[in-house]
């Protein structure tokens, strides 16, 4: 493989955690067959309904992505999903279309609110997404498509593979909506434990990279607390504040189980050395580091 970005980020160590994209709102068009490198306009759906979705979701700040089924495609009306993972509101809903266009005769604006719009029938189970879109970056290949494939077997229908999610480099890749849990550096001999933890309402802490509702210092504050109070309970960790301090030092305060309250201070640095975050980037950057300085129960 040489040095992916993905080979990379595995021999410096890096940690997963504070990693996961921050989105609220999302749009899941199924698109069979290949993807290019953005997939919207490189793939068999129109261009130019792509450009439009692409353009629409921008505007609104929702994330669009294309899926489809790990193996060969089948025939009929694609699947659409709407999702908002939200802090504690978070719903998801499933619809079907002949034709992707009519999603911009919808108001997304309401996707980002707590409220289920009922463009959809509700989905009450959770959806599980495997970036394997390898024209963007070949680790999401290498690492998507064996972690695709694994999927099926403990999540059956409701395994898909996505296009690109972000963290190239911590492939492969999966997103558990609608609760916006992001996992990294998964195989199939690892995505069963994280699903079977899942569906009970628990987290894998080994490969959790955040949750796509919090900020990355956030999602760093909440990973030291987890890791340090062995808090794995999806819902019993809760942000309720973040304070800006100086000195790069930030403060966070969580509500968790058993009506405990937690303040978590960290300071972030710059990492080094500089490094590729994808196999495409041309110019090595320097990611945030975490450093927890303390955690005190209220």
């Amino acid at each position: 493989m040489g040095d992916t970005c993905s080979v990379v980020s595995r021999a410096l160590d890096e940690p997963l955690y504070a990693t996961a994209s921050r989105v609220r709102a999302w749009v899941l068009i199924e698109q069979s067959g290949p993807w290019g490198r953005e997939p919207l306009v490189e793939s068999r759906l129109d261009p130019t309904v792509g450009r439009a979705i692409h353009e629409h979701a921008h505007a609104t700040g929702v994330r669009a992505l294309l899926i489809r089924r790990p193996g060969r495609g089948v025939p009929g009306p694609r699947h659409v999903f709407l999702a908002h993972t939200g802090r504690q509101a978070r719903w998801l809903e499933e619809l079907t279309l002949e034709d992707p266009g009519e999603l911009l005769d919808l108001d997304w604006t309401r996707l980002a609110v707590g409220e289920p719009p009922g463009y959809g029938v509700q989905v009450t189970r959770p959806i599980y997404l495997a970036c394997t879109n390898g024209r963007h970056d070949q680790c999401c290949a290498t690492w998507g498509r064996p972690l695709a494939q694994g999927l099926v077997a403990v999540a059956g229908t409701r395994a898909w593979e996505c296009s690109h999610i972000g963290g190239d480099r911590f492939a492969g890749n999966l997103v558990c909506l609608p609760e916006g849990v992001y996992y990294g550096r998964l195989g199939p001999a690892e995505v069963a434990r994280a699903v079977t933890l899942h569906e009970r309402g628990q987290l894998d802490l080994e490969h959790y990279r955040g949750r796509c509702c919090y900020l990355p210092v956030v999602q760093a504050a909440e990973h030291f607390l987890r890791r340090e109070q062995d808090l794995t309970d999806l819902d019993g960790v809760v942000a309720e504040s973040r304070k800006d301090a100086a000195d790069d030092v930030v403060a966070v305060r969580f509500a968790a189980e058993a009506g405990a309250r937690w303040l978590v201070r960290l300071r972030v640095t710059p990492a080094d050395p500089d490094r590729l975050l994808t196999c495409q980037a041309v110019e090595p950057h320097r990611p945030p580091v975490y450093h927890l300085l303390d955690l005190t129960r209220l």
